[in-house]
C-alpha cells in the first residue's frame, strides 16, 4: 500500500533514535501518521516542522500500518515566521487544533485547502498577523467546526428571526442572537465579533479575544471534549498571547 501527495505537517514527536512520528494533513487521506526514518537528524529536522508545505509519500504493507513516510520540502512555512512571534503562534495553534480534532484518515478537501492557504499567506507576509491574520484563523476554526459537524448558525437570530445586528451566540446551540433578542440574557451570551459576518474585516484586538473564546468554547466543548481531550496548548498559548495585547483601534493599526 503507498500514495504519494501534497500534505502539510501538524506534528513531530521523537521516536527512538534518530525517526519521528509525523503527523500529515492531506486532502484525500485526512490526517495521516507515519515513521520518518532519521526525522529528528539534524539534515531533515527542518522538513518536518509545523506548518510546512511538503510532498509526501507514505509507504507500507497493510494499510492499517503506521508505515513509513518520506517528503520533499515544497514550502517551508516555520522558518519565516521566527521573527514574527503572533503569527508562529497562529501557525502552531491552527496546527494543534487540525491535529487534534480532526478523524484519522477521513478525506477533508475543504480544510486542507483553506489551511494550506491561511499558511501560506501567514508566511509569505508575516505583518498579515497585525492585520488579517488572526481574523482569518478564526474564520478557517469556524469552517473546521462546521465541517466536523458542530457548526454556528449565524444566518439569523434565534429569538426574532432577522438576518441584520447579529450580535451574540448561544453557548449552548451556536445560534446567532441580536441585541434586541438577547434581553436579560445577554450576559450568559459569547460575543460575536463581525469579522465572523464580513470576510473583510480584519478586526480588532478586542475581536480577536472574543473570537477565540466564541471558537474555542466549541472547540473545547465538542470538537475536543467529546474524545474527553482538552485544547491543545499551543491554542492555550495564543490566547494568552492576545490577552496581553494591548487594545487598539483597528487591528491593522495597532
Amino acid at each position: 500500500m503507498e500514495w504519494e501527495a501534497p500534505a502539510l505537517v501538524l506534528s513531530a514527536a521523537p521516536y527512538g533514535e534518530s525517526s519521528a512520528i509525523i503527523h500529515l494533513l492531506t486532502e484525500e487521506h485526512g490526517v495521516f501518521h507515519g515513521l520518518a526514518r532519521g526525522g529528528t537528524a539534524r539534515a531533515n529536522r527542518a522538513l518536518w516542522q509545523p506548518g510546512n508545505l511538503v510532498k509526501a509519500a507514505w509507504r507500507g504493507r497493510l494499510a492499517d500500518q503506521l508505515g513509513a513516510l518520506s517528503a520533499e520540502l515544497v514550502h517551508g512555512s516555520a522558518a519565516r515566521l521566527l521573527s514574527a512571534p503572533l503569527a508562529l503562534a497562529m501557525l502552531a495553534s491552527a496546527c494543534a487544533v487540525a491535529d487534534g480534532s480532526l478523524p484519522e484518515r477521513e478525506p477533508c478537501p475543504r480544510i486542507f485547502h483553506l489551511l494550506t492557504r491561511f499558511l501560506s499567506l501567514l508566511s509569505l507576509e508575516p505583518e498579515m498577523a497585525s492585520w488579517g491574520g488572526m481574523a482569518a484563523l478564526l474564520r478557517w476554526e469556524a469552517s473546521l467546526l462546521t465541517d466536523l459537524g458542530y457548526g454556528m448558525d449565524l444566518s439569523a437570530c434565534a429569538v426574532t428571526g432577522q438576518a441584520d445586528g447579529l450580535a451574540w451566540v448561544s453557548p449552548r446551540t451556536g445560534r446567532a442572537v441580536c441585541d434586541a433578542g438577547a434581553g436579560a440574557w445577554k450576559a450568559r451570551l459569547l460575543r460575536l465579533p463581525p469579522l465572523f459576518l464580513d470576510p473583510s474585516d480584519p478586526g480588532t484586538v478586542r475581536d480577536w479575544r472574543d473570537g477565540l473564546r466564541l471558537t474555542g468554547h466549541f472547540l473545547a466543548r465538542d470538537a475536543f471534549g467529546q474524545h474527553h481531550r482538552g485544547l491543545p496548548a499551543a491554542r492555550l498559548r495564543l490566547v494568552d498571547l492576545v490577552d496581553a495585547m494591548p487594545d487598539g483601534d483597528a487591528a491593522g493599526g495597532g
